[in-house]
């Protein structure tokens, strides 16, 4: 049976509020994390929707602190231009593909996570894997928390777009990380049952809380070393 896509209801935002509470949860995991596996990768971690760099640090230094080349994407406040920050993205996993002699890790979160699979749509060759957190797979912001800032007809032609650009599948590895507790997103919405090579994991955080929830990191250090 297909996922009821609608956007999260207004009462799960209050998860969103208890993102700094989840701090202490990652604080208390340290000592474990500390023994993730380590490797020697090429990643690129792409920030969500009106967010920068910034947003991405934690995430960046444990993967660092790993033996990982991580890099940020540098182009400032993520504002949603998907298609004029798809070529751009693509560009500079390119240019890391080539550096490091070897294909691109993705890491984005949220709308980040959209250019990431773009970016592996486009550009198979430079990608090695794609890893999004609570990214809108299915209908862009109309399962979001911001879908009433768009006109029916905004919503209408991102909807189109993405279902002629799905035509192509994807097909490097994907894991899509969703919660049952995010308020931006619908969880459903982060599911993707359109490509071959994609696995389905749910966490227990907040949507602004992925990307300092330990089990995220523990995946993401499993999945760059190599691991299922």
């Amino acid at each position: 049976m297909a996922p009821i896509l609608r956007p999260p209801p207004l009462g799960r935002l209050g998860w969103e509020v208890l993102t700094g509470f989840e701090l202490a949860r990652l604080l208390a995991a340290s000592p474990g994390l500390a023994r993730a596996p380590r490797g020697e990768r090429a990643v690129l971690v792409l920030p969500g929707f009106a967010a920068d760099d910034a947003s991405t640090l934690p995430l960046r230094a444990f993967l660092r602190r790993l033996g990982h080349s991580v890099t940020g994407w540098g182009f400032g406040r993520n504002r949603g231009d998907v298609a004029g920050l798809v070529p751009r993205v693509t560009s500079l996993a390119r240019e890391l593909s080539e550096r490091h002699g070897e294909p691109v890790h993705l890491i984005g979160q949220s709308l980040g996570g959209v250019l990431a699979r773009e970016v592996a749509r486009d550009a198979p060759d430079v990608v090695a894997q794609v890893l999004t957190l609570g990214t809108p797979v299915v209908g862009g912001p109309a399962y979001t928390a911001l879908h009433r800032r768009y006109p029916a007809q905004d919503l209408a032609a991102i909807d189109a777009t993405m279902r002629e650009r799905y035509r192509v599948p994807i097909s490097i590895p994907i894991t899509s990380v969703y919660s049952k507790r995010d308020g931006i997103v619908s969880w459903q919405a982060c599911l993707d049952t359109l490509n071959p090579r994609v696995t389905n994991v749910e966490v227990g955080s907040s949507h602004f809380g992925m990307g300092i929830d330990p089990a995220v990191w523990r995946l993401a250090a499993r999945l760059l070393a190599g691991g299922d």
